[in-house]
């Protein structure tokens, strides 16, 4: 394998990373500073987007080839809770089929940023560049 190579595959892995901090960031943010209170959908993509900040980190230093079989899973999770949380946002979803029947609603207003972005989109957003991140760092791996 060429220093090119993996100088490439290093740098994807550290702006999915980056992303994944971002991520980690912001959602504290919101929780810490702004006092918006997650539903519980939102736990479940910080449940996967948090270990990816360490799982990215931990993978760089030194490049670790293995760090896709830990964070492709993950991410994917994510992903999917997040579409779930989107499809109950824009009212894809039965009421029925809800998990936030307690405490603060999966569709409320309040995950509305600056009046027109709604948080899930940021997730969705992280989660999908990650994923292409680390598919695009493991195809020039094994090429």
């Amino acid at each position: 394998m060429t220093a090119q190579k993996i100088d490439t595959v290093w740098l994807l892995l550290f702006i999915a990373w980056l992303i994944a901090m971002a991520s980690t960031l912001t959602s504290l943010f919101f929780s810490e500073i702004m006092h918006l209170e997650p539903c519980v959908l939102c736990w479940y993509q910080r449940i996967c987007i948090f270990p990816l900040s360490m799982i990215l980190l931990v993978g760089l230093f030194p490049l670790d080839k293995s760090v896709f079989k830990y964070a492709l899973p993950l991410a994917m999770l994510g992903l999917g809770f997040t579409i779930y949380h989107i499809a109950l946002f824009y009212g894809l979803i039965p009421e029925g089929l809800k998990p936030c029947t307690q405490g603060i609603p999966c569709d409320d207003d309040s995950m509305i940023l600056f009046g027109f972005l709604p948080i899930p989109l940021l997730s969705l957003a992280a989660f999908s560049a990650i994923i292409g991140l680390l598919l695009a760092a493991k195809s020039r791996l094994n090429t």
